[in-house]
């Protein structure tokens, strides 16, 4: 059966500030990477960063990760949900406090929007917590006409610092 599956990549966004985020994140990384329709393929080195939004809350941990999946843009979107909501992720507020952030970022070159998912992600090329780690691993993806690379030179990465520098962190973590 898996010999008639398309593997595609995406590129996944995660962050968080409550809790034990680093964990959190690594357990979520290994949890995709468990299932027979997704498979990690690359991870960011660790960051830390200052919060964006709203400013008035602990410092966040983020990374990026490529993976190689089964899935179309919205049954991953779906899955990194219930990978969320397992982990007691509570939306209250936009840009508020979580425990864990989980984004589709971009999707084997899928430009597309709908209610549910837009990709790339509307946003990414305005956080440099997003590029800084996207760039450890895909400086060269093409987002909107421009690298990944590019959009780094351009975004705000005040604050942000390597919390860990080795892109094996999400093994380690247990």
């Amino acid at each position: 059966m898996s010999q008639n599956k398309t593997w595609r990549r995406a590129t996944l966004g995660l962050g968080g500030n409550l809790g034990d985020p680093p964990r959190t994140m690594a357990e979520a990384l290994r949890a995709l990477d468990k299932r027979s329709d997704c498979r990690i393929t690359a991870v960011s080195r660790l960051y830390r960063t200052p919060p964006w939004g709203k400013t008035d809350q602990a410092w966040f941990f983020n990374a990026c990760a490529e993976v190689e999946t089964a899935l179309d843009p919205e049954a991953l979107l779906d899955t990194c949900l219930d990978i969320e909501r397992a982990m007691k992720r509570i939306r209250k507020e936009r840009w508020g406090p979580r425990t864990i952030d989980i984004d589709v970022l971009t999707f084997a070159g899928v430009n597309s929007a709908s209610e549910k998912l837009e990709l790339p992600h509307p946003r990414m090329t305005e956080r440099g917590f997003v590029l800084m780690p996207l760039a450890d691993f895909a400086a060269d993806l093409s987002i909107e006409g421009r690298t990944v690379r590019e959009w780094l030179n351009d975004a705000d990465v005040t604050g942000i610092e390597v919390a860990d520098s080795d892109a094996e962190w999400w093994r380690r973590l247990s």
